[in-house]
């Protein structure tokens, strides 16, 4: 590459840049969440760059969650994404930490009999009952996530009685079945159109799936699954160096990571959130 050609990029790099601050400057400074950003013109003009490059610059903020698309209105400052920490606390403590309030809507509570792969996460067997909750769960308003919730009847035989409780987790240690540690497996998904509709999801209909087992001193006291929003939603674990070499494991051999008695194969070191 010439000295020209290399002189063009890099012009073309700062004007790209210094749209893409100025534009979180603003977000960090003057505007507030739902506020439009200037126009393609306006940003064109203020720069002296090209409608391209300003397109860049938004569409790098919209990918990073900073801004949001709405087709036939424009680009606006998008909701802040939560991080979450993975670890063993409840989706009110959750919001409530933030300065939210959380609400839930429930959709079914009732006792059913366990399909195949729910009997296999919570060690029991195929047709035994559990009790199974599904709900949504939403901060100031706005559904966050749909979460699906099986426990053993067997464990907690009067989990339901008093209608379906706003925290298993709670309800799970008033039963003397407090959680003490989990598993949980996460994959990026497109949403069903039952699950882009009850979160609201407008165009972007990816979401975050999370299956997790949770456990008490006794075994496994509950399994779930969620389906997060991806647009408000990013998952924060916090990593150390790697301790001893670990070989791979079967799911007989699962046991509690926090006990020190054993080597644990295959245990990670973050905890984990429930929701």
């Amino acid at each position: 590459m010439g000295r020209a050609q290399q002189d063009a990029v890099s012009s073309g790099s700062h004007k790209y840049l210094a749209v893409r601050d100025y534009l979180t400057n603003l977000v960090v400074r003057e505007l507030k969440v739902g506020d439009a950003i200037p126009s393609e013109r306006t940003l064109t003009e203020r720069f002296g760059v090209s409608r391209m490059t300003v397109r860049q610059a938004v569409a790098a903020l919209v990918t990073e969650g900073v801004l949001e698309r709405v087709q036939g209105r424009g680009t606006f400052v998008a909701p802040q994404r939560m991080d979450f920490e993975l670890r063993l606390t409840t989706f009110g403590e959750e919001m409530q930490r933030r300065g939210m309030e959380p609400t839930t809507t429930v959709l079914a509570s009732q006792t059913v009999a366990a399909t195949p792969e729910v009997a296999t996460e919570l060690e029991i067997a195929p047709g035994d009952d559990v009790h199974f909750l599904y709900r949504v769960r939403s901060a100031d308003g706005a559904p966050m996530c749909i979460e699906q919730v099986w426990v053993p009847v067997a464990l907690v035989p009067p989990l339901f009685d008093d209608g379906p409780p706003a925290s298993v987790y709670e309800a799970l240690r008033a039963h003397g079945q407090a959680p003490v540690w989990g598993e949980q497996t996460l994959a990026a998904a497109d949403a069903t159109d039952a699950e882009a509709s009850l979160l609201g999801l407008g165009r972007s209909r990816a979401v975050l799936r999370a299956r997790r087992r949770t456990f008490s001193d006794t075994g496994p006291c509950m399994y779930s699954h969620a389906s997060y929003r991806s647009d408000r939603y990013s998952v924060w674990v916090p990593l150390r160096a790697p301790g001893p070499a670990i070989v791979p494991r079967g799911r007989s051999a699962r046991r509690d990571p926090h006990d020190t008695s054993a080597p644990v194969a295959g245990a990670h070191d973050g905890t984990t959130t429930e929701v």
